[in-house]
């Protein structure tokens, strides 16, 4: 689950307040192009309609990646294990959510009796204090230290401490940063690291176009009712008065850039009262709120990302149709 600027992340993030809504959507709204961050997304109804896509047919990135893990387990834990097999080590997870491909290399480490610690880091303890429930029932020997804190933070604190730090970042939320934020993020969590340690992040990949746009707008309309569910939210949350009859989802992916853009479009010239804020909006016909993105990465790629961050690429793990890439890294 990350917790960055938007319009990005395509994973639940912590609750906000109001008051952030509120000024978030004064900020997005008075921008040009519109905008609004998709880590908004996330309340209730918002994560049970993301659960729904993680198992759309066309919604390939989950089920891929939960695949590629449980084909390459045990080469991915080699990976990311001390040498010394007595070695005590932390497996750093960034963003844990429900661990169900995590749970994959966790079950693996603890068979062949591998001497860890998992830290799952996120800064909602809400998201934390469930995952440790289901943990404690389903891996009960499997030692654990959740932290609380920012990425960076969490990393900084966990440098002090004896022993390689495998950090992972799975899922392709890699992919919903903007540029500049992606080199500033990979910078951030490479900072604390040694060289020692190793860093395992998904990337999904380039492939058939076709592929990719339908997986971000399904035929049953479920993701088309995800982004919804944010004007939705607004009306609810802010005393906001969209009517979605006069608004669409809409997706486009260029493969030049590997940019998948989600939007909301207003399919008629008007104007939404925020009564919340004291606010309103004008909006004109065929008008966009940017609400997502969601890049696609070749290798050659991936490696010139790590070494821009300071990162070398030593392990590349994909599937057998090579839609997604898990990534080991080492600092420099």
């Amino acid at each position: 689950m990350p917790h960055i600027s938007s319009p990005t992340s395509t994973e639940p993030a912590a609750p906000a307040s109001a008051t952030d809504l509120g000024q978030h959507v004064a900020d997005g709204l008075s921008r040009t192009p519109k905008m609004l961050s998709s880590m908004y997304f996330y309340d209730d109804e918002g994560s049970r309609l993301f659960q729904q896509i993680m198992a759309l047919p066309e919604y390939y990135p989950t089920r891929t990646e939960f695949a590629l893990l449980t084909t390459h387990q045990a080469a991915i834990a080699d990976a990311l294990r001390p040498t010394a097999a007595d070695e005590h080590f932390f497996l750093v997870e960034l963003g844990a959510g429900d661990g169900l491909k995590t749970k994959i290399l966790l079950r693996h480490l603890l068979d062949t009796g591998a001497r860890f610690t998992y830290v799952p880091v996120d800064i909602s303890t809400g998201a934390l204090d469930g995952l440790v429930a289901s943990l404690t029932d389903e891996l009960p020997t499997l030692p654990v230290e959740p932290v609380t804190a920012d990425y960076a933070d969490a990393l900084t604190l966990l440098a002090a401490r004896p022993g390689r730090k495998a950090v992972l970042f799975l899922g392709s939320n890699i992919g919903n940063f903007l540029p500049k934020d992606r080199h500033e993020f990979l910078r951030s969590v490479a900072r604390p690291l040694s060289s020692d340690d190793r860093l395992l992040i998904g990337f999904d990949l380039q492939k058939d176009p076709r592929l990719i746009r339908a997986a971000y707008d399904d035929t049953q309309g479920i993701t088309a009712a995800f982004n919804f569910n944010l004007l939705k939210r607004l009306n609810r949350e802010l005393g906001a008065d969209f009517d979605l009859e006069h608004w669409q989802h809409y997706t486009d992916y260029d493969p030049l850039s590997g940019a998948v853009r989600s939007f909301l479009v207003s399919t008629r010239a008007q104007t939404v009262q925020f009564a919340a804020l004291d606010l309103h909006v004008k909006f004109a016909a065929w008008e966009m709120i940017h609400t997502e993105n969601s890049y696609k990465f070749t290798l050659p790629q991936i490696e010139q990302l790590g070494q821009d961050a300071g990162l070398t690429l030593v392990h590349s793990f994909s599937d057998a149709q090579a839609y997604f890439a898990d990534v080991v890294l080492a600092p420099e």
